[in-house]
């Protein structure tokens, strides 16, 4: 998977995607991840890709020229790549958007190619959203100061759904959020920590039985602490056994 970032600050994903998983797949060549600073593309003398917004109200708005020049720039580059294929999802993340959930990443995760969108100041103008953008996602009920942050977010959410990005695919089955369950509790060595007992059918080998007692855990966690997530679990069974 290739994912293209169009942002004002690319600096700040220099550490965050050379680092950790993301920075091993793209090393072994599973996912090439590059960062574009929007001020590239604008035709201002000064580089400005922002101006006050019409009607009035605080703050400014990103301009549509550079985020026009900067996106159709790299929509170029896939149609020359990939002659013949679809254009790649172009992705602005802002709060108004539509949630991202497991379900949406692993979506994501099967296109070949993301083109996302990273918003600052009051946002973008809203002809870049009505023309270009295709999806609209949001990592949140809340405001951060600029959409960089949110794209890093919905890059690592999307980057674990890609088989051989985890080594052990079998770690995303025990994950928040997999079959709109919370995780369960892990332990690991010693047994007995300052008096801390590891429950015993963590102890016990019987595999069927920590199977058991780990779904349970997640049942109950759930219900105490997102019993919405419970009721859209129920609701997946039901549409199951129909």
């Amino acid at each position: 998977m290739r994912i293209d970032i169009l942002t004002l600050f690319p600096a700040m994903l220099a550490g965050f995607l050379s680092e950790s998983i993301l920075g091993r797949a793209a090393r072994r060549g599973l996912l090439e991840i590059v960062a574009r600073d929007i001020r590239d593309f604008s035709t201002d003398r000064h580089r400005r890709v922002d101006d006050t917004p019409f009607g009035g109200g605080p703050g400014m708005l990103m301009s549509p020229q550079p985020l026009f020049a900067a996106i159709e720039h790299v929509l170029a580059e896939a149609a020359a790549a990939a002659a013949g294929s679809a254009s790649p999802p172009v992705i602005y993340l802002c709060p108004d958007g539509e949630p991202l959930t497991n379900a949406l990443a692993r979506e994501l995760a099967t296109e070949p190619h993301l083109v996302l969108v990273s918003g600052h100041y009051e946002g973008i103008d809203q002809r870049v959203r009505d023309t270009l953008v295709t999806r609209e996602v949001s990592i949140g009920d809340y405001v951060l100061t600029n959409g960089t942050l949110a794209a890093a977010v919905l890059t690592d959410c999307v980057a674990r759904q890609i088989p051989g990005v985890l080594g052990e695919e079998n770690s995303l089955t025990g994950d928040s959020f997999n079959d709109n369950l919370l995780a369960f509790p892990q332990y690991t060595r010693p047994a007995d920590f300052r008096g801390l007992q590891v429950p015993a059918v963590l102890l016990s080998g019987d595999h069927g039985a920590i199977a058991r007692w780990r779904r349970e855990q997640q049942v109950e966690k759930t219900r105490r602490r997102r019993p919405d997530l419970l009721h859209k679990q129920q609701n997946t069974a039901n549409n199951r056994e129909t």
